[in-house]
């Protein structure tokens, strides 16, 4: 492929996949609704700058341990895990208990009231998920075209999935905007922190007996 061809494809089959509901989504939607716009984009940075090391991480050569080695892979696989279950038990928690649980959660990421909690929030979902590192490996090399350098092709490849999941979670939060009357109402927040904390604790639980 040339150079415009294996941009355009790659730009492509990245929205694609930026489009597909998944986990990403459920976090950012779920922030934005029940905590505003901003720390929904504040989570949404937060996977998106996740995006920017796992391609950095490939683009190095890193990210191919995680595609050879049974042990590394297995390792990130029960941290991340265990990550998503926890904090999908926290909002779970939270939806019984008018969100103190969900609170405790956020506080304990970073100071309330900078962000960071929820940009945290997203970035460890995203680096923690070790299925994101082999998908890199095994899918950026595919349009870097022929004779290209290698760093160089992956960081921009990475750099387009990050700008189209940036575009993507300030749609869905723009979306939550004339909603936020609705959904921020107590039975509103506490079906979104169940129904939120659910796939988390489903996806935690699909990771943790993932088997390669």
């Amino acid at each position: 492929m040339t150079p415009i061809d294996a941009t355009l494809a790659f730009t492509l089959a990245a929205l694609l996949m930026t489009l597909t509901p998944g986990l990403d989504t459920a976090l950012v939607l779920r922030t934005a609704a029940v905590e505003g716009p901003k720390r929904g984009m504040q989570a949404g940075a937060g996977i998106c700058m996740g995006v920017l090391a796992w391609g950095a991480i490939a683009a190095v050569g890193l990210g191919a341990v995680l595609a050879v080695s049974r042990l590394a892979y297995d390792a990130l696989r029960i941290v991340g895990a265990a990550y998503l279950i926890w904090m999908g038990i926290s909002m779970i928690r939270g939806a019984r208990t008018g969100g103190a649980a969900l609170d405790a959660t956020a506080a304990a990421a970073a100071p309330r009231g900078r962000g960071q909690g929820w940009f945290m929030r997203g970035l460890l979902t995203n680096l923690l998920n070790p299925k994101v590192g082999v998908f890199y490996v095994t899918f950026l090399p595919q349009f870097i075209p022929a004779g290209g350098d290698v760093l160089t092709w992956s960081l921009a490849f990475a750099g387009i999935h990050a700008v189209e999941g940036l575009l993507w979670f300030l749609a869905l939060t723009l979306a939550t905007r004339s909603l936020a009357s609705v959904l921020r109402r107590g039975a509103v927040v506490a079906w979104l922190d169940r129904v939120t904390g659910g796939v988390l604790v489903l996806f935690g639980l699909k990771l943790a007996v993932d088997v390669r």
